[in-house]
């Protein structure tokens, strides 16, 4: 065996290693013990080749797939930029015992990958009402503002009028497929709300929220449009207390007076949507057990509520009352499919974003995994063939993966290297946010301190409330018909008007027509400035695009 060393984490130099076969034990000074476990194989440089090699047969052997997307289901990570997903890898894996790194996502198995530019009309840094807007209706917007072009003001009722724009959902079901929604949010949240609603602000969620100024300019609230705008087939999240008038009790907190209805106007929007689909079986549930017997083959339509507001996060979540986002997932799709025109999905992982604000690392990672298990579930009850699948998110967070930690280190853990106080830091970190904690200009010590349960608060640099969101590009993955067309650096508004090309819906259909040629890429000029190729050349761009970035995925 190698002769054995120490690691001071002070001064940053190794003074003793211990290893095995397989695996080697790094002992720290003081009571820090980190145990890393590396594979003898990985040692060998033909690993390495060979693994390589396999990449790049597998990208050389890739074949466009140019198919009419008859199905389209798109994953949002809410807050899920490339550090919360290279994060949640490693914790996936982590949760199997593995070392992690090594871990292959779901989502990274897609072949095309791409980056989308972030920015608002207003601001560097956006939010989830305005990306919702881009990346659903094709059109960038303002901050704060869903379903309405730049034109409209934030809070301004009379601005909107005149400036909605529709989303990818409406050109759906314009189109005769059939549509669904389902988030881990309320479903009047900023994600879901931009593939349905025209509104100044993203905070109108019943008419209990409209200023003064709303009410007399004859603005509409958010769960009010849920049901006036379009025939959505599917609604699966939370947000009942939006949907019923003020005081009505919930059904499983009625005790509980911040769960009961808020509604001024005394509607009662759950029973209103059932009344509009006589003659259609349509089911209300707001438990698993209930939605457990919806029956998909014997469903038209489906409203699952099951929370007065948001969600429980994953790792709180009761079993028996409310099911995972794989499970609603798998549900929507059996509703949706039956179709023989096809369907447009949008799944909302909503709370990876929540548990960012809150600086809970460790709670936004487990939604960022729970996410994916989703996406696994889809791809199995889906045909790549006909299914444009893509997998993304809307904005990111001040959120960085720093310092040295070891192979296999917690990903919630600490880094052996201490800090120029003397103190530890973990690996995950905000910029900003609730966990800036100066006691006499000094940091926490966290040497005694669980940072990997579930409630830990990740330290950050700026005091802060809630943590911010980031404004880098955001990383998009798709497979199936027209996926191609989602790589390069792109606009963020790009992917709506991208998705509508695959699936033969809005106004761009040009090409749909000359789909039933053998062996031919429709290539059609979609909109100034994309980065979808239209000439020969553009094409052969393509495809070398593909195979780089399917090496540099894998």
């Amino acid at each position: 065996m190698p002769a054995a060393g120490e690691f001071d984490p002070l001064q940053s130099t190794f003074k003793r290693i211990h290893f095995t076969s397989k695996s080697f034990q790094v002992v720290l000074k003081g009571s820090c013990h980190l145990f890393v476990l590396i594979s003898v194989e990985e040692e060998n440089p033909e690993f390495w080749r060979s693994s390589a090699q396999n990449t790049l047969r597998s990208a050389l052997s890739r074949k466009l797939n140019s198919n009419v997307a008859k199905n389209i289901v798109l994953f949002l990570g809410d807050g899920m930029g490339v550090t919360t997903i290279t994060a949640a890898r490693i914790l996936k894996g982590q949760l199997q015992n593995r070392s992690g790194e090594e871990t292959v996502m779901n989502m990274d198995t897609f072949p095309f990958v791409g980056l989308a530019k972030v920015y608002t009309v207003d601001f560097q840094i956006p939010d989830s009402a305005a990306t919702a807007t881009a990346y659903l209706c094709g059109v960038k917007t303002n901050l704060n503002t869903v379903g309405v072009s730049a034109a409209a003001r934030n809070g301004v009722c009379r601005s909107q009028k005149g400036n909605e724009v529709t989303s990818i959902l409406k050109w759906a079901k314009d189109a005769g497929k059939s549509v669904g929604i389902v988030t881990t949010t309320r479903v009047q949240h900023a994600t879901p709300a931009a593939s349905y609603a025209h509104s100044a602000s993203r905070t109108w969620y019943s008419d209990a929220d409209l200023p003064t100024s709303a009410v007399t300019g004859g603005c509409m609230d958010i769960a009010s449009q849920l049901l006036r705008n379009t025939d959505i087939d599917v609604i699966i999240g939370g947000g009942r207390k939006y949907m019923t008038p003020k005081g009505f009790p919930d059904p499983e907190y009625p005790t509980d007076l911040k769960a009961q209805g808020q509604r001024k106007d005394n509607r009662n929007l759950i029973n209103e949507w059932l009344s509009m689909k006589e003659g259609k079986v349509a089911r209300y549930v707001w438990n698993k057990t209930d939605f457990d017997a919806v029956d998909p083959e014997k469903t038209d339509y489906l409203m699952a509520l099951f929370e007065p507001g948001d969600l429980r996060f994953d790792v709180e979540r009761d079993p028996s009352m409310d099911p995972s986002i794989s499970e609603t997932t798998e549900k929507a799709i059996r509703i949706l499919k039956k179709n023989p025109k096809g369907f447009f999905l949008l799944v909302e992982g909503g709370r990876i974003d929540q548990g960012h604000h809150d600086s809970r690392a460790s709670m936004a990672l487990h939604e960022a995994v729970a996410l994916d298990d989703a996406v696994a579930r889809g791809l199995e009850l889906t045909n790549e063939e006909e299914t444009l699948t893509i997998v993304t998110a809307d904005h990111s967070h001040a959120f960085t993966f720093n310092g040295y930690p070891f192979r296999g280190n917690s990903i919630l853990g600490k880094s052996p290297i201490f800090a120029m106080d003397l103190l530890p830091y973990t690996t995950l970190m905000y910029g900003n946010g609730p966990g800036h904690k100066i006691t006499n200009n000094k940091r926490p010590d966290i040497r005694n301190v669980d940072t990997t349960d579930k409630d830990y608060v990740q330290q950050a640099a700026v005091p802060l409330d809630s943590e911010t969101h980031g404004g880098e590009d955001v990383a998009l993955f798709a497979r199936g018909p027209m996926a191609h067309l989602f790589q390069g650096v792109y606009e963020q508004n790009y992917i709506a008007h991208a998705m509508a090309f695959a699936a033969c819906v809005g106004t761009n259909q040009e090409h749909c027509a000359a789909t039933a040629e053998p062996d031919k890429t429709p290539f059609t000029s979609i909109d100034p400035g994309s980065s979808a190729p239209n000439t020969p050349f553009g094409a052969m761009t393509t495809v070398m695009l593909s195979i780089t970035m399917s090496v540099l995925l894998h």
